[in-house]
């Protein structure tokens, strides 16, 4: 049987916390919830036809970051009709105080990781695919803990995958997400409440820990 959900996740901010040093003030975990494979794959046909739109070449990922506004506001609006859902944490790191987490990268990403999943109850058998930059080790370790917490009560995930988001376009999407959910605490910012405002009538929770 098929899995029942494909998850997309990725993150913005950063997960130190020398906050006096340069590290983000918040820490974003986004989840992107396809309920139908076909609707992944057509928000990410979206994208690929913008990408192509642009000039681009295939490889060019869109990144919130590093992608000029103009064209983030514009995907967004173009994918926002589609049928995904989004649910987030959104982290003031300034509220942590668990020694473990604060001098543990990846204990802390694993935990905000674990915190989204956990409280999305209609996970069922999940495909959960994150972006693949760490190393082998971390990702085994990682896979391994997101099993045992999430699905300590029911089976929630079924597979845990580290993809390239290099070509993968929905873990983009996830960064996209993301982005704007960090870009949204940013009350400095005059574009802070451009994108999420795009993307809300497709966000079911942030949990902000604050």
């Amino acid at each position: 049987m098929r899995p029942k959900q494909l998850v997309f996740i990725d993150d913005s901010g950063d997960p130190g916390f020398k906050l006096d040093k340069g590290s983000s003030n918040h820490f974003v975990i986004a989840c992107v919830i396809f309920d139908d494979r076909l609707e992944a794959e057509e928000v990410a046909l979206i994208m690929k036809k913008y990408r192509r739109d642009l000039g681009w070449p295939e490889e060019r990922e869109f990144k919130f970051n590093k992608t000029k506004k103009s064209i983030v506001e514009e995907l967004l609006n173009r994918i926002s009709k589609s049928n995904f859902r989004i649910r987030a944490i959104s982290i003031d790191k300034s509220k942590i105080f668990s020694s473990s987490l604060k001098n543990n990268v990846d204990s802390f990403y694993n935990y905000a990781i674990k915190e989204v999943l956990a409280k999305t109850p209609t996970l069922n058998e999940a495909d959960i695919r994150l972006d693949g930059h760490s190393g082998r080790e971390y990702k085994k370790s990682a896979a391994t803990y997101l099993r045992r917490e999430v699905n300590s009560s029911s089976k929630k995930i079924s597979k845990v995958r580290f993809v390239n988001s290099h070509t993968n376009n929905l873990i983009q999407l996830a960064d996209l997400v993301a982005g704007s959910i960090l870009r949204s605490n940013q009350k400095n910012k005059t574009d802070s409440k451009t994108y999420i405002d795009i993307l809300k009538t497709r966000i079911e929770d942030i949990w902000y820990f604050k």
